[in-house]
């Protein structure tokens, strides 16, 4: 409405201007071809947009610049001009529409293969898709290091050093900037349009993906330690979501198509195409996998980011700096790539505790004595009785390697029907924190700083490792092994 107000736009004229405006910008956003590179209408939504670049790359050899312009009709949220027969005005009110949608695909001098996509309806949403991994590739062309990929992964890296520096460059990058020369390309009215009413796009992460890939020898070496880790992972972590994948199709909800006759499983046999194993919290997720054979790929995704904390100062204010909300904005971005680089190196750990030769005996002794916090006595544990095995085994649970777990995650986990009274409630939430004092007094957990969740120790996810291992053990396994 402001800037109906700000520019004099009537609206009983406002669908007539808006449609002028889309005119411009579809035509603007092509111009760009210059009659040089295709510019595709996609009748079908099914048609992989990427995939298709990516042929027109290859065929046409190009190695800079514009591969080709996409469009297809998808939902947006737009305006349009509704007539209030009550208070017998008009309104201008927000819903979902549909609309022409703009992509351009670019082998970008900064990013590489990459895509960018506007909405031609008012407000002309921006949505920009760039791959770390291509990124990756475009600075080590420019630096002058060889490289082998697969897919959007590297096989091998002429030096890996270098490759991992110039990595971790990407995360302190001014990328508000490069936005800003990616939108002008999709749009380059946007001065013009808005030249009476100033404004400028809030650039926000949509989703982030941050991936860890260990690389191996050799193909042989991973797929000896692979069974171990997806067995691992399965019974320790306890993950209910592992996958096979075959290079087979599957529908939405995950279902292999009908048509599909072959043996799709989820134990724990790993057939030479590959695996995968993936923990979910909420609308955030971690997963490990093999790929191209000799890499072991950690990745975590982070859908939503205000679970997570960043120490800033309250926006729009100057007062003291103290741990806050983790924003969408990228101006974030940094602390959101710390954040997912923690959660892979947790996994990695809590991984490497399924070789660890530290006897039993040792890892056990100190727990099962009594402890203290802050000069109070707490009980010593028993690995092994029903309670305390529970709790370990609770604890243990992959999704809470992302971002710790609370006292309601762990209460709800032990008490998994709801409470009637909220004496009862008040009563389970106090039976989870002692539990959680015991454990912090005998150093298994340690709470993240200005908040109210944990983390398991090194300490602990040896502790539990161990603990799975030995329940799950035949009297004849351990004997072997004590000889």
């Amino acid at each position: 409405m402001d800037f109906c107000v700000t520019t004099g736009i009537k609206l009983k004229d406002f669908n007539t201007h808006v449609s002028s405006v889309t005119s411009q910008i579809k035509q603007a956003s092509c111009k760009i071809a210059d009659n040089k590179r295709p510019i595709i209408y996609l009748e079908s939504s099914r048609t992989s947009k990427e995939e298709l670049a990516k042929s027109i790359a290859k065929k046409d050899n190009i190695n800079a610049g514009l591969i080709c312009i996409l469009s297809a009709v998808e939902p947006c949220k737009s305006y349009d001009i509704f007539k209030n027969r009550e208070k017998k005005i008009l309104e201008l009110r927000e819903r979902f529409r549909k609309c022409l949608h703009i992509y351009q695909y670019w082998q970008d001098p900064v990013f590489g293969f990459m895509n960018a996509r506007i909405q031609t309806w008012f407000p002309f949403n921006i949505q920009i898709c760039i791959n770390g991994r291509e990124w990756l590739s475009q600075m080590l062309k420019d630096d002058g290091i060889a490289f082998q990929r697969y897919d959007n992964c590297f096989t091998w890296l002429q030096d890996i050093e270098k490759a991992q520096a110039l990595m971790d460059r990407q995360a302190n990058f001014d990328i508000i900037s490069e936005l800003k020369r990616i939108s002008n390309l999709l749009n380059p009215l946007h001065e013009i349009i808005f030249n009476k009413f100033k404004a400028e796009y809030y650039w926000s992460t949509y989703q982030s993906e941050l991936a860890t890939d260990i690389m191996f020898n050799s193909k042989e070496i991973l797929d000896n330690l692979f069974p171990v880790l997806i067995h691992h992972g399965i019974t320790t972590f306890q993950s209910s979501d592992v996958m096979r994948f075959y290079d087979r199709k599957t529908t939405q909800n995950g279902e292999i198509f009908g048509q599909f006759k072959g043996d799709i499983t989820s134990d724990i046999k790993v057939r030479q195409e590959g695996a995968r194993i993936k923990h979910k919290l909420n609308k955030n997720s971690i997963k490990a996998y093999n790929k191209a054979g000799n890499l072991l790929r950690i990745e975590t995704t982070i859908n939503d980011p205000k679970e997570f904390k960043i120490f800033r100062n309250k926006q729009g204010e100057n007062n003291k700096a103290d741990w806050r909300t983790l924003r969408r904005s990228v101006v974030d971005i940094k602390r959101l790539a710390e954040i997912s680089q923690s959660s892979n190196n947790r996994y990695l750990e809590a991984l490497s505790a399924c070789n660890s030769e530290e006897k039993f005996k040792l890892i056990t002794q100190n727990i099962c004595k009594p402890s203290e916090l802050n000069g109070r006595r707490v009980r010593a544990l028993n690995p092994f009785s029903k309670d305390d095995s529970t709790l370990l085994k609770t604890l243990m649970k992959g999704e809470y390697l992302i971002n710790g777990f609370r006292n309601k995650d762990i209460r709800d986990q032990i008490f998994p029907h709801s409470p009637e009274t909220k004496e009862e409630s008040k009563k389970r939430s106090s039976n989870i924190s002692r539990k959680l004092r015991m454990l912090r007094a005998h150093n298994l957990i340690t709470k993240t700083r200005k908040t109210h969740r944990y983390q398991l120790t090194v300490k602990a996810r040896k502790l539990i490792t161990a603990l799975i291992a030995a329940e799950n053990a035949s009297i004849e396994e351990i004997t072997k092994l004590a000889a």
